[in-house]
């Protein structure tokens, strides 16, 4: 066990840190980081999920300060980063820390934008809490990965309360020893199980890891406290969870070394362990032509075995469901055309020619196969074979998005919810948030109002 003290060195790092003290380009990244999760939650505002989840907490709301991004409703700051965390990740569209597949953006950004319509911040304040978040996440998660998610934690519950719990005690001004106190209250508040995925309980997780990391920050704020080592104490969050506990991730180079400059943007709303799938299948469409899947007998996928751990459903029923289907994502890949939201509703999962298609989709595992990497071997009905090996899929860090294509995504899904009007000049203030005003973002997210952000 480690002698150093490590929640005391992270909180002093994240009270000290200064605007100064973030490089250019990890405040670029963070401006990447805010406009794809605005436009995810924007994008999931109107799923049934956040539906049921407003019907479950509306007659319990506070005062209503905080907007439900992309809805007409408004809530208390708790209750609304609770349901705007479950409105980013509900389509499974939003940022991916690939080095632990957690989704650093939904737990920090629900949380500080619900805050920001209570407590008045800048938007250079906003933008530096919310690296600092993502910071402070990504680098627990390094902290007990694999072995955490291995075990069935949900990496972005469990590592994304953390964060949240940063980035609100960075805006309060937190002292040292609160933020301590802070962190301790996030640990005790880290959940998230994997045998939720293809349910509506996922998105609860960045949801709930928002909620109470900002009840974190503002019970430290108020005196309330906790140990002061409830990361690396004995029976604290990194050994409870996990048989490995590095702490030189959590505390090595801090300032130097910017986990959230490393954070990418999902092309593709299903599980991140599919992208290539649905990669590769896209590109033996355009290849052959539409006309030409018709003829296809039987295809053959050879992945890492995470691929079909995580994404092995082989008979999905619900959209839900279809997001950790391989099978199903590359017959929609290759019939459709199709990665996004709408490949992955209950209507299109359910379809007679994508179930035919999927039943003639075939998987096995490699081991020495890179995660982020497939072999596709197409067989069509006249004996002739196609093959095609995706090393890494767009969207990962060797093939990122660009602005352009972030911009595209957030358009395609938000204008559905709020229409096209909306979404770009909701998509505009995004990219200015760093001298915007954070609540009016909020606001302008509103359908049917025109009121501009400021």
């Amino acid at each position: 066990m480690t002698e150093r003290q490590v929640t005391a060195e992270l909180a002093a790092w994240i009270v000290n840190l200064g605007d100064a003290d973030i490089p250019a380009e990890v405040r670029t990244e963070g401006v990447r980081t805010f406009v794809n999760w605005l436009g995810c939650a924007v994008g999931g505002a109107d799923h049934e999920t956040v539906d049921a989840a407003l019907r479950a907490v509306m007659p319990f709301s506070g005062p209503r300060d905080s907007t439900v991004i992309g809805r007409q409703e408004r809530l208390d700051p708790l209750h609304a980063a609770l349901v705007n965390g479950i409105s980013s990740h509900v389509l499974d569209y939003d940022d991916t820390h690939l080095k632990t597949i957690v989704h650093p953006a939904g737990p920090v950004a629900s949380a500080l934008l619900a805050l920001a319509e209570h407590r008045a911040m800048s938007g250079t304040d906003f933008l530096t809490a919310l690296i600092v978040g993502v910071e402070v996440e990504c680098r627990l998660a390094n902290c007990v990965y694999p072995d955490h998610y291995d075990r069935g934690w949900h990496i972005t519950g469990t590592a994304g309360v953390f964060g949240a719990a940063a980035a609100c005690g960075k805006v309060l001004g937190l002292d040292q020893q609160k933020m301590q106190w802070a962190l301790g209250l996030a640990a005790t508040q880290s959940a998230g199980l994997r045998e939720m995925f293809g349910t509506m309980t996922k998105s609860f997780h960045p949801g709930s890891a928002a909620q109470n990391g900002l009840k974190a920050a503002l019970l430290a704020e108020a005196g309330y406290d906790s140990s002061e080592k409830a990361i690396e104490a004995l029976r604290g969050w990194a050994n409870v969870t996990s048989t490995k506990q590095d702490y030189d991730e959590v505390l090595g180079e801090l300032g130097s070394r910017w986990e959230s400059a490393l954070n990418s943007y999902k092309p593709f709303a299903c599980g991140i362990v599919i992208h290539p799938t649905i990669d590769g299948c896209q590109q033996i469409r355009e290849e052959i032509g539409p006309e030409r899947v018709a003829e296809i007998e039987r295809v053959d996928l050879k992945s890492h075995p995470l691929v079909l751990e995580l994404t092995g459903k082989r008979t999905p029923r619900t959209g839900l469901e279809g997001k950790f289907s391989v099978f199903h994502s590359a017959a929609s890949a290759l019939l459709r055309g199709d990665g996004a939201p709408t490949a992955f509703t209950d209507e299109v999962v359910n379809l007679p020619e994508i179930v035919d298609l999927r039943d003639r989709i075939h998987a096995e595992t490699d081991p020495d196969m890179y995660e982020a990497s497939v072999r596709i071997l197409v067989t069509f009905k006249d004996g002739t074979t196609l093959e095609k090996f995706v090393e890494r899929a767009i969207g990962s860090l060797e093939r990122p998005l660009s602005n352009e294509q972030l911009e595209t995504k957030f358009v395609n899904q938000a204008k559905l919810v709020v229409g096209e009007e909306i979404a770009r000049s909701l998509l505009g203030e995004a990219w200015k948030i760093e001298s915007a005003d954070p609540a009016a973002i909020a606001r302008a997210s509103v359908p049917g109002r025109q009121e501009a952000a400021e």
